[in-house]
């Protein structure tokens, strides 16, 4: 509630400095389309977020940034009476310039989901369901200000999920349940320096006492855990969506019940069919991925902490 009332205030603080700044948004959305004879769906957005914020002789001063996101989603959906395959690719990748300060990113993330489920008959609800997920990045990821040495690279990490259980959906899909006692979570870190470190839970390597290397650390990681997913999606009043999504996983050999979260939320407020306000929050806490910190001009590492991340988007909309 306190993260809502925040990201409120923030809003109404957006809006009055209108004067100054200025933040687009626009989306380019293709409908559905169902083949009939083959039951294949298929839906494709693009969207490119810019926001961008100048200041000139200003008097409480500021600094002038811009930023832009460009990202897409595209889903392919097979349906017959007792068997649905869900496959989605998701991609996000944004960049921040401010006055004096280098090129930031500020997203990027990779993902694919495939969901292969089969019922009894096509009356019930629950669906016997395989599950495969791949996560990584595009480019290298840094702990600003220090941009010398990178904290992630593209394949380090990535995470695969492969497991099978039992997927509550209603006929909407709006609805989603999915349960999982056997989930087998790869972790890769296939840069041999972080891997060396021991980031992301991998086995850091071994030296000796002369600081030199015996063995190498290892460059994966697995783990088979028991798996819970979420999907919720209603229009709590109208022109107000609400979306959430939720994943927790636990591993049942290491440290079993340290349940890693995450939890991702949109709020969307439809002014028009132009014009549309997004509120986010994205929550993660793993505790294999430890914290980095600047301490005395040194980065250190730190233990795991929570994550958090906001967004606020308010713009056009452009869908054909």
């Amino acid at each position: 509630m306190k993260l809502l009332s925040f990201t409120i205030l923030l809003t109404l603080i957006l809006i009055s400095t209108n004067s100054f700044s200025q933040k687009i948004i626009t989306t380019i959305a293709v409908p559905s389309t169902k083949d009939t004879i083959s039951h294949w769906t298929k839906k494709n957005q693009l969207g490119f977020d810019i926001s961008e914020i100048a200041f000139l002789n200003w008097n409480a001063g500021g600094t002038s940034s811009i930023s832009g996101l460009f990202k897409g989603k595209f889903t392919r959906v097979y349906t017959e009476d007792k068997y649905n395959w869900k496959n989605e690719l998701i991609i996000r990748y944004g960049l921040n310039k401010q006055d004096g300060i280098e090129v930031r990113k500020t997203e990027d993330a990779f993902q694919f989901n495939s969901a292969f489920g089969f019922r009894n008959d096509t009356v019930t609800n629950w669906y016997h369901t395989a599950k495969f997920n791949f996560n990584t990045q595009f480019t290298n990821g840094y702990s600003y200000p220090n941009t010398e040495i990178a904290v992630s690279k593209p394949f380090a990490p990535a995470y695969i999920f492969l497991g099978i259980g039992a997927e509550y959906a209603n006929k909407e899909k709006n609805k989603l349940l999915y349960i999982s006692p056997f989930t087998l979570k790869t972790t890769l870190v296939l840069d041999q320096r972080l891997a060396d470190l021991g980031a992301f839970g991998v086995k850091k390597a071994s030296y000796d006492v002369n600081g030199n290397l015996i063995v190498m650390g290892e460059r994966s990681r697995k783990e088979l855990g028991f798996l819970v997913t979420s999907y919720y999606k209603k229009e709590i009043a109208k022109n107000i969506t609400i979306e959430n999504r939720l994943s927790l996983y636990s591993d049942y050999i290491n440290k079993f019940g340290n349940i890693d979260v995450d939890y991702d939320l949109l709020l969307e407020l439809v002014v028009n069919a132009h014009v549309k306000t997004n509120i986010g929050a994205h929550i993660i806490y793993d505790d294999d991925i430890k914290a980095k910190e600047n301490i005395e001009g040194k980065q250190v590492t730190v233990g795991p902490k929570l994550q958090l991340k906001q967004v606020l988007g308010v713009g056009l909309v452009y869908a054909f």
